[in-house]
């Protein structure tokens, strides 16, 4: 098998597996779902509001699930692990399916949207888009996009980022479909800087560290002013001669001496 093959066989099982969560978790307001493969089998991450309703009564929910992933999808030792939504209006799963409930019960395509939208806003989301397609108003299908904050679409911020959802709804005029971004207020974007007032304590720390280490004591020269000079002139003319020892001749002798050997010569 070439490696292309291997990984979209891996991307079409995940959607698999998506999209059967999202049948079977729809009470317990299921929000996506991470999969990773380990050395000792397959860890699953499941999101859901109420994590109660997935795990059951003493976990025989959550090994039922197991158990029919480990037969349907041929995952080796499934490991479930499921972790509650803080925050729903940020998760484009519960947002979508949020809409398609709407749209089930008869209300007006705009106004689900534009619902949903503030709903996220306010949740502190940088940007959101909702995209309604299907038969609308006519009998020929359309789509309508819903706005609002910043939301980038190419570039590595959006793929690392962006929370994306799909969802299909079987009304009386046909199938709608509904899509959500989402750009959550976390993201980091490398064309927005932050202006820091103060340096952070630990850096200071490791500047005076390196300063410390890189200086050499510099031994300054003193120069002498001229009241010292003048007190040291005074000093050594004060101070008396040593005294001659005996036997030692004076100085006039030793030139006449000298003055002798070279008229001599």
């Amino acid at each position: 098998m070439s490696v292309t093959k291997h990984f979209i066989e891996e991307a079409i099982k995940k959607t698999q597996i998506d999209e059967f969560l999202q049948k079977v978790l729809d009470r317990a307001g299921y929000g996506g779902v991470e999969i990773t493969k380990t050395p000792l089998g397959t860890h699953i991450v499941i999101y859901a509001m109420r994590p109660g309703i997935v795990i059951g009564r003493g976990g025989e929910t959550i090994r039922e699930l197991a158990h029919t992933l480990e037969e349907k999808f041929d995952l080796p030792n499934p490991q479930i692990s499921v972790s509650e939504i803080e925050i729903p209006e940020l998760n484009a799963h519960i947002v979508a399916s949020r809409i398609a409930a709407a749209l089930k019960r008869g209300v007006h395509f705009r106004r689900a949207a534009y619902w949903a939208l503030n709903q996220i806003m306010e949740a502190g989301a940088l940007g959101a888009e909702i995209i309604i397609s299907g038969k609308l108003r006519t009998e020929r299908a359309r789509y309508e996009k819903f706005r609002a904050g910043y939301l980038p679409k190419s570039g590595d911020p959006p793929m690392r980022y962006m929370h994306k959802a799909e969802i299909h709804v079987q009304l009386k005029p046909g199938i709608y479909g509904v899509k959500v971004r989402i750009m959550p207020p976390d993201a980091k974007f490398p064309d927005k800087l932050e202006i820091v007032e103060a340096l952070p304590e630990e850096f200071i720390k490791e500047e005076a560290e390196t300063e410390k280490e890189e200086t050499i004591p510099i031994v300054k020269a003193e120069v002498p002013t001229e009241q010292e000079t003048k007190k040291e002139e005074e000093t050594r003319e004060s101070k008396p001669e040593k005294p001659k020892a005996e036997g030692e001749p004076d100085k006039k002798t030793i030139e006449k001496a000298n003055k002798e050997k070279e008229e001599t010569d």
